[in-house]
């Protein structure tokens, strides 16, 4: 059975897309069977995994309105080793759509289930706010991975979304609860990070991954070239982390 994972976070450049990537590539890396979902309009994490958005035939947003099924909106990311449910600019036109839909907040979970035995991950790439495209990543997952910096503001907007993960969990999704917080972008020589970090372990003991993420320039330059950092070079400390962060996963879900 595939074990389904929102990556969200309601603050916007917190290295969500980064995250989601990465993991997909590196869980690849560790032999395991990866599908990622790209739910935001941008396509960032399309256009990460090698897969061209403005040449898509069909998208994400085809499935979530019912015109298309998941085999027939599916990529392959060739370079990172997983498959994808691709997104572009159309994805923004399925809020309005999806309005006046049946089960409008469980179409993804339910497109899901069709290929159930077919990965041992799915991760999903949730967009920066609590729209009917998050709900419908939220309602599908059985966990949420925070991807978050450690800095002040990261801090605040944190209580907002596990106040968001507790509703969605009581009224439309008991499985869902929070995998993990991922440090990202984290500066080893900032004190305000160390005492950030500190905080989030002191709150939330366990449920803060041991891996952490650094700033890397590899990271941020692998984009541009259509690859997952891990592939683009997998020596980086960056990758390293990613690839740790990884089998800290495949390890946690054993355990779930």
């Amino acid at each position: 059975m595939a074990r389904i994972f929102a990556v969200a976070n309601q603050k916007g450049g917190v290295g969500k897309t980064t995250t989601t990537v990465n993991l997909a590539a590196a869980l690849a890396a560790h032999d395991q069977r990866v599908l990622l979902v790209d739910l935001d309009p941008q396509g960032n994490a399309t256009m990460g995994s090698g897969v061209d958005k403005r040449s898509l035939g069909s998208s994400v947003y085809h499935l979530l309105v019912g015109l298309k099924t998941l085999p027939e909106v599916r990529a392959r990311s060739e370079n990172g080793g997983y498959d994808v449910l691709p997104a572009n600019r159309d994805l923004a036109g399925a809020e309005v759509e999806m309005v006046d839909l049946d089960n409008r907040e469980n179409r993804l979970r339910d497109a899901l289930r069709t290929v159930d035995a077919d990965y041992d991950f799915v991760l999903v790439d949730c967009p920066p706010s609590l729209s009917m495209l998050t709900l419908n990543g939220l309602c599908s997952a059985h966990g949420v991975i925070i991807p978050m910096q450690c800095e002040y503001y990261a801090l605040e907007g944190l209580s907002d979304l596990v106040n968001t993960i507790k509703q969605v969990h009581a009224k439309l999704n008991r499985d869902l609860k929070i995998i993990g917080l991922l440090r990202v972008m984290f500066d080893p020589r900032s004190t305000l990070s160390q005492q950030v970090s500190a905080q989030l372990e002191s709150h939330f003991g366990d449920k803060v991954f041991k891996a952490v993420i650094p700033r890397n320039v590899r990271l941020a330059e692998a984009p541009s070239h259509g690859l997952p950092g891990v592939v683009f070079d997998k020596a980086a400390k960056g990758s390293q982390a990613y690839l740790a962060f990884a089998a800290e996963m495949i390890e946690r879900i054993q355990s779930l």
